[in-house]
């Protein structure tokens, strides 16, 4: 029993439950439709590449782990959110195809500028973006929903200029490898999981990691320590830029085009429920990247199993939403406090029995 209560206490026991119990679901879903039980887990290799639900749920949940390394930092050091992550991932995306096609051009099958030119081009935009939401929070000390709030509704209309108000089309295949695939293995997952090992890193060996947690706890006790608080939380939100960069180049060369309406469409939200799922704290502080990585995989998980459960495009949002909230919930101090409560009301009573 005792080591079931340190198992539970563990950090990132509920998020992993979480994923576990999708799994479960997807495991009896097929067992009683009398198919493989495991077929989840079922990977396999048609035409060199690789195929499989897990597959599936690693290649499409990459933007949103991308995007919940940012959030994550960015939650954690401001104790707010970026919801401008999804509008700034198609701006970085119409930018890149603006750039390669050339400015007025609804489609091209060659390249207007060498194709790393405006891959990098797009990331860096984003990552002013994220400069300018930075800027704002760490300086002017605007409300960071208030902050970013402004290029959610200003960005994808910048990108929708940039492309002439068209969906610009680049039929180069080399375009197309960045949601593609490299060798048998989804490219989307390579780059998510570079993102992660770099995050990791950097976290991890550098001093930024206590920084960004120090900040979090107590802005003004930090600066006293000696660190620069509003240069951290500046830093944090760039990251934040760069990461939604990636994720909109990633989104556009899916599609090897330039969709300012629908890249980045909600993703703001999914990239706060991951943060969320992971065990973070929306207030601030300590932070836990695994947990995140987790969450963001969980709501691919559980978008993916809503599909194979036969459950419709538009009615899957609305069994989603539930699943998070009573995930979500669970997570609640108050739900916390309540268990905690009750588990010392049973040790109090054992204790008066002996």
């Amino acid at each position: 029993m005792t080591n079931i209560k340190k198992l539970i206490s563990k950090p990132l026991f509920l998020p992993i439950f979480c994923m576990i119990l999708v799994m479960a679901v997807n495991i009896i879903f097929d067992a009683i439709n009398g198919n493989f039980a495991l077929n989840f887990f079922t990977i396999s290799v048609r035409n060199g590449i690789l195929y499989g639900r897990l597959i599936d749920v690693l290649n499409r949940g990459s933007e949103i782990a991308i995007l919940a390394i940012g959030m994550t930092l960015v939650v954690s050091c401001s104790a707010g959110t970026d919801i401008s992550v999804g509008s700034v991932m198609s701006l970085a995306a119409s930018f890149c195809c603006m750039l390669l096609a050339g400015f007025g051009v609804s489609s091209t099958s060659s390249y207007n500028v060498p194709l790393f030119v405006g891959v990098i081009a797009g990331i860096l935009l984003a990552g002013v973006c994220g400069a300018f939401n930075g800027a704002l929070v760490a300086f002017l000390n605007v409300q960071p929903m208030v902050a970013t709030l402004i290029l959610f509704s200003a960005a994808r209309a910048i990108g929708l200029l940039l492309c002439n108000n068209l969906i610009v089309y680049v039929r180069v295949d080399s375009f197309g490898v960045f949601g593609g695939h490299l060798g048998i293995l989804p490219t989307p997952i390579i780059i998510a999981a570079v993102c992660i090992l770099v995050a990791t890193v950097l976290l991890k060996k550098t001093a930024l990691g206590l920084y960004v947690q120090s900040v979090g706890i107590n802005r003004k006790a930090s600066r006293i320590a000696g660190v620069r608080s509003e240069r951290i939380i500046f830093i944090c939100y760039i990251i934040c830029g760069l990461c939604a960069g990636i994720a909109g180049i990633i989104a556009s060369s899916r599609i090897t085009s330039a969709d300012s309406n629908n890249i980045g469409l909600n993703f703001e939200l999914d990239a706060i429920l991951a943060v969320a799922l992971g065990g973070n704290s929306l207030g601030g502080g300590k932070f836990r990247l695994a947990g995140s990585i987790i969450g963001a995989y969980t709501i691919q998980a559980i978008t993916t199993t809503l599909y194979a459960l036969g459950v419709s495009t538009e009615q899957a949002p609305v069994y989603k939403a539930i699943i998070v909230i009573i995930i979500v919930a669970i997570q609640a101090p108050p739900v916390k406090a309540f268990f905690a409560r009750r588990q010392a009301k049973k040790a109090a009573l054992k204790g008066g029995v002996a």
